[in-house]
């Protein structure tokens, strides 16, 4: 079996914790590079992926130009995703990009663009839409399980969770956003992606930095990604909590996001409301259906496959087949005007129609 050749720019959290160790599982890879400005996270996959990682740089402009390199994951962070995307692009390669797509939606588009011009395969790296759970609720929508699903509410809330408080997470400038932007992306672009391409109509958001606007004084029981916390010298100019309402063509959807809540729940749920029944997903989790003519419960049992793997083996059949994946940027758009509309309606603090 031919092996597709790839170079990975970014050797951060999701690389680490996703990305390699479905890698390690694909025979059909080799990553001739593992590229980080920090060339000891790099040189870290080589050590534990001996096998498969082959060389280690800290400028990924020396893997674009290997002719040998099919592909490039971009695995960076937020701010980074446009130009090395775009770079990767035009040198002729195909890219799989981490979420979000970029830092606004203009930007996004500029790399849907690039991608279509150049005859490239841009996947987006929104793994939820190959989560079991979510591809078993869109089949049911599909064949009317649901009946009129007229409306899905979704909870993203934690406590007192900012990560890396003061960096690269809490600084707008990198990062695009807060909440909505993290852990928000997931949650909206799967429901869209439920719903069957389901098209904006009217938004609506309110987004608020409450809980640690004073950064030194901020208490918490554990951070994630605390190795790039700044409280001395960064910023934190994001939001830790959203609340808001989307019209689509098909339905309507509210929620709540919070990184930091002062109440000590994880509330992590979406809510499928429909004529014939409803579903709450517990979110990379199962879900419950229960039947409105009969009134019984269900939880189906299912083993849940690594979505991680799943995405990044669809990304690479994709450059053979030459098909658009579910994946693919084209359909990950409208999540990313979703996102960009309602920053925007937070800001003038009305209503946007779409």
């Amino acid at each position: 079996m031919d092996k597709k050749v790839i170079a990975v720019v970014g050797c951060g959290r999701i690389a680490k914790n996703a990305h390699f160790p479905a890698f390690s599982q694909m025979d059909n890879v080799r990553i001739k590079y593992a590229c980080d400005l920090i060339i000891e996270k790099a040189e870290y996959f080589k050590e534990t992926y001996p096998d498969i990682v082959e060389n280690v740089i800290t400028d990924y402009k020396v893997a674009l130009a290997d002719s040998e390199v099919e592909a490039v994951f971009v695995l960076t962070p937020n701010y980074a995703h446009y130009t090395v995307t775009m770079d990767a692009l035009k040198a002729g390669k195909h890219v799989f990009c981490e979420k979000p797509i970029t830092v606004n939606y203009a930007l996004s588009k500029e790399m849907a663009d690039e991608a279509n011009k150049q005859g490239r395969m841009l996947n987006i790296g929104v793994c939820n839409r190959y989560h079991k759970s979510v591809e078993k609720l869109a089949e049911l929508n599909r064949e009317g399980k649901f009946g009129n699903l007229y409306h899905v509410y979704c909870s993203f809330r934690s406590f007192r969770s900012i990560p890396g408080l003061g960096g690269a997470f809490t600084t707008k400038e990198q990062s695009g956003g807060g909440v909505l932007i993290d852990w928000g992306i997931h949650f909206l672009d799967l429901i869209l992606f439920i719903l069957g391409g389901a098209k904006l109509t009217n938004v609506t958001c309110d987004a608020y930095n409450e809980m640690a606007k004073d950064m030194k004084a901020y208490k918490y029981e554990s951070m994630w990604a605390e190795d790039t916390a700044d409280v001395e010298n960064g910023t934190n100019d994001v939001d830790d909590f959203v609340s808001g309402y989307v019209r689509t063509d098909k339905a309507s959807i509210s929620f709540n996001g919070a990184w930091a809540q002062n109440i000590d729940k994880n509330e992590m749920f979406i809510d499928f409301m429909g004529d014939k029944c409803g579903a709450r997903l517990a979110y990379c989790g199962l879900f419950d259906l229960t039947d409105g003519s009969t009134l019984e419960t269900t939880k189906e049992e299912y083993d849940i496959p690594d979505m991680y793997l799943a995405e990044d083996r669809d990304f690479l059949d994709s450059i053979d087949s030459n098909e658009k994946k579910r994946n693919h940027i084209d359909y990950i758009l409208e999540s990313a005007k979703l996102l960009d509309t309602l920053y925007a309606s937070a800001e003038v603090k009305k209503e946007i129609e779409l």
